[in-house]
């Protein structure tokens, strides 16, 4: 935890402050652990998460022991690191970290790149124990970009591009291509690529470099069609046609967009089954029912006053939430507890809730880059939202709009994943994992600062 961690720390580096070299050293002080299990390396902005889940559980389900790498936690680092769909033994973890600490020592003194990050120490972490326990793929979900992210020291059988959209323009790029150009940077020299429906612009971005590197590109709208057919708060039944057979899907993933993260799982399923990989129709029908994927719209309570709570956090996902809502949830009024990180666009966001005309609890998170509870009042106000503050945090923010809720009310919890996590806790009497730093500043995985 004494190491540097951009993606919770108080400011962010220039993009030319990432690349590979260090963790690279690493990895090779390690004995290239990551070069040796069969991997899906996935990036995009919307998804990802979602898909690398779907695509972790169908291999699962094939009787693949999978590594699934994927940030950020909700409560506890060691979900970062899952075996199928089990976080990593704490004990396990523990172990790695005293096994791995004199590497990481000796990368900080041996090199002229400085001590390693955070995000690259937990990198090599799942890389180091899915080798040690003998995993026979590896479902390796990109932390931001991709071109210089720590996980692209892969060698995949697929990458995988979900959806892209403008999101950390101050790192990637403020347009489509230029954040399409560093996600497609995961695309490797003659290895197929699978790429969700995209805008055109970041379409055509993606083909020019899978073109210039000879990978074979799969796209999803082309190749794939889907079809809705039900939906509850329990889940969703649809059909998805691919070119090579036609899958009746059932899956607790709620939403259009699970739909299409579906159907780009299917695509990269079936890619593996062109190479050789023993997997069958009815590991895909499985694997889609069985898995499992908190935080993202996720129904805390199906009935009464009901509580569900979405992780979207740019303006994009928080349309497809609300479209979801308005397609597949009954509610009389929205009472919704938000919290944003600094730097999104918190406006962008709230003209999309507007549409519910709803009624906003403002409330800051534990996570060190929260944005204040006035910021997000006056985001508010700007997108015409009715908003009140509430500065004791996330759990007395959603007592709160429960006790203003009435039956046939819906509470919605949405912003940013540590607002999700914190809900959770509440609702569900979650213990987060607390830690002092070397200040005695009690924090969580969700807390890391820089230091």
């Amino acid at each position: 935890m004494s190491l540097a961690d951009f993606e919770r720390g108080t400011h962010s580096p220039g993009h030319s402050t990432f690349h590979l070299e260090r963790i690279a050293r690493l990895l090779d002080r390690l004995g290239n652990p990551h070069l040796d299990i069969p991997t899906v390396h996935v990036a995009g902005t919307k998804g990802k998460g979602s898909t690398a889940a779907i695509i972790t559980s169908i291999l699962s389900e094939a009787g693949y022991k999978t590594g699934l790498y994927t940030s950020p936690s909700l409560h506890t680092v060691t979900e970062r690191v899952r075996v199928g769909m089990e976080p990593i033994d704490k004990q396990d973890f523990a172990n790695l970290v005293d096994e791995m600490w004199p590497e990481v020592e000796w990368v900080e003194t041996h090199g002229d790149q400085g001590p390693l990050m955070y995000f690259e120490f937990l990198t090599a972490l799942a890389f180091l124990h899915f080798k040690q326990i003998g995993a026979d793929f590896q479902v390796i979900e990109v932390g931001l970009g991709g071109r210089l992210d720590a996980t692209n020291v892969v060698q995949p059988e697929v990458s995988v591009i979900t959806s892209i959209s403008i999101d950390h323009t101050a790192i990637l790029g403020d347009t489509l291509a230029l954040i399409a150009a560093e996600k497609a940077g995961i695309v490797k020299p003659g290895v197929p690529v699978v790429v969700a429906p995209q805008q055109l612009e970041a379409m055509e971005t993606i083909r020019q470099i899978a073109v210039e590197r000879g990978s074979a590109i799969v796209e999803v709208e082309n190749s794939l069609s889907w079809q809705p057919r039900n939906t509850d708060l329990n889940g969703q039944t649809f059909e998805v046609q691919s070119l090579a057979d036609r899958y009746e899907i059932s899956t607790p993933l709620i939403g259009a967009h699970q739909q299409e993260n579906t159907a780009t799982a299917i695509a990269t399923v079936e890619t593996l089954m062109d190479k050789g990989y023993k997997l069958s129709k009815r590991d895909i029908l499985d694997g889609l029912k069985k898995v499992r994927w908190p935080g993202r719209f996720q129904v805390l309570r199906p009935t009464g006053v009901k509580v569900i709570v979405d992780g979207a956090h740019n303006p994009y996902s928080m349309e497809r939430l609300v479209e979801t809502l308005g397609k597949h949830v009954e509610f009389d009024h929205a009472v919704v507890v938000f919290g944003a990180v600094s730097g999104h666009s918190v406006i962008g966001m709230f003209e999309e809730l507007a549409v519910l005309a709803p009624t906003v609890i403002a409330a800051q998170s534990r996570h060190p880059k929260a944005a204040p509870v006035e910021k997000i009042l006056e985001a508010a106000q700007v997108a015409g939202v009715d908003a009140v503050m509430e500065h004791d945090g996330v759990g007395v923010a959603v007592r709160r709009a429960l006790a203003i809720a009435t039956s046939g009310d819906l509470v919605l919890g949405t912003g940013s994943l540590s607002v999700v996590a914190e809900i959770i806790e509440e609702m569900e009497g979650v213990t987060p994992e607390l830690y002092q730093d070397l200040k005695g500043v009690q924090r969580n995985d969700g807390q890391q600062r820089q230091r």
